[in-house]
């Protein structure tokens, strides 16, 4: 592949993902939106990991992953009601991160309440990833991006626009996505590996020459960064819930 077009094949996903968003605002419903993401972006990434470019599958998924949280940003802070209703479980969370923000405690600052919860997700995602070569893993993170990115998006339509955009995204909620990238990918790569050998000769291509393969540092990476995220989700989500405060809608 050249390298024109595996840049066009790495940007795709990410130019697809505002179409998602839009194409479930129109059909309704709350599962259109994690379906429309997930098939933006998962035949690029399981295409990329079958050829043996696991970091050119990461990157794609990563770019992805930010074109999706832009857009569903953008358009809830232009219409938190319409964008709420398409968004699974983000009013939810919207309300439980609103009361966060607002008390400056609650699940975010309490490790006896998230470690539990991240770890499950954890548990989750890992199962989903390995039995379905990453298809369910994407889809999952479809669904967490977008809790997210409605929470955020709810914040800029309060007023400080620019400021809920800044710092919305906490640093240690951006070190979880790399992570589960990360470990999406790496957990991917047997299934799909195995898929393509059951078709034969006459399956897509696979890994050539110069391929590699996410190994353990890829693992122990997602570790050290999932290790951060608590770490630092422990010791500054109250101060940064003082730094949110003034996004707030007034009541």
């Amino acid at each position: 592949m050249s390298p024109a077009r595996r840049a066009l094949l790495v940007l795709l996903p990410a130019l697809l993902a505002p179409c998602g968003v839009l194409l479930a605002g129109l059909l309704g419903g709350r599962l259109a939106l994690p379906i429309l993401a997930t098939l933006a972006v998962y035949p690029v990434m399981a295409a990329l990991v079958v050829r043996g470019r696991p970091g050119t599958a990461a990157g794609a998924v990563l770019l992805w992953a930010a074109a999706l949280s832009a857009s569903l940003i953008v358009q809830t802070a232009r219409d938190p009601v319409a964008t709420g209703a398409v968004v699974l479980r983000g009013p939810d969370y919207r309300d439980e991160m609103f009361a966060y923000v607002r008390d400056g405690h609650g699940r975010e600052t309490d490790p006896a309440r998230f470690v539990p919860q991240h770890l499950l997700h954890l548990g989750v995602f890992v199962v989903a990833a390995l039995a379905s070569g990453g298809l369910l893993g994407i889809g999952m993170g479809a669904m967490l991006v977008g809790w997210m990115s409605y929470y955020v998006g709810s914040l800029a339509a309060g007023g400080a626009a620019g400021r809920a955009m800044l710092l919305g995204w906490p640093p240690w909620a951006i070190f979880r996505v790399i992570a589960y990238v990360l470990l999406g990918v790496a957990l991917a790569r047997p299934l799909l590996l195995a898929a393509v050998a059951r078709l034969g000769p006459g399956g897509p291509p696979t890994a050539g020459g110069g391929a590699t393969k996410p190994g353990w540092r890829w693992y122990g990476a997602a570790a050290l960064l999932l290790a951060a995220d608590l770490v630092l989700k422990w010791l500054l989500a109250p101060a940064w819930a003082a730094l949110l405060r003034p996004c707030l809608p007034a009541s």
